[in-house]
């Protein structure tokens, strides 16, 4: 399968006719792949709300556009760490580890990430989003 900038263009156009500005597409192989492979169009007004994953860490790569992701500390609800993820800037992909208070907000039109996770997909509870 080719990641080309039609898949990406067809993407982002979903995502902006989509309620919550974002749209994913499975990279998967099939639904038995247990693996977590996605690329997610976001375009900039999208709500993320700030969440982790208790069982996996999650890299997140930026194909095309701008997004910042910030890290959050548990008690005292700040954010504690902000990074501007780009493909051509100085980051253009993290690491975020297993149990780590993240968002990610897209910073411009068009933004396509490719998230990665560990093991098959598991909905995040009410117990894994910092409201």
């Amino acid at each position: 399968m080719k990641i080309d900038n039609a898949l990406l263009d067809s993407l982002t156009a979903q995502a902006k006719t989509s309620p919550r500005l974002r749209m994913n597409y499975d990279l998967r192989n099939s639904a038995a792949d247990t693996s977590q492979r996605m690329l997610n169009a976001i375009e900039p007004d999208s709500q993320v709300p700030i969440h982790r994953h208790r069982k996996t860490s999650e890299t997140v790569v930026v194909l095309r556009g701008r997004v910042v992701e910030e890290f959050y500390d548990e008690r005292d609800r700040t954010c504690v760490a902000a990074y501007e993820i780009s493909p051509c800037g100085p980051i253009c992909a993290l690491n975020i580890p297993a149990g780590t208070w993240h968002t990610l907000r897209s910073l411009e039109p068009g933004t396509v990430i490719l998230e990665v996770k560990d093991g098959p997909y598991e909905p995040i509870g009410a117990e894994d989003v910092l409201g």
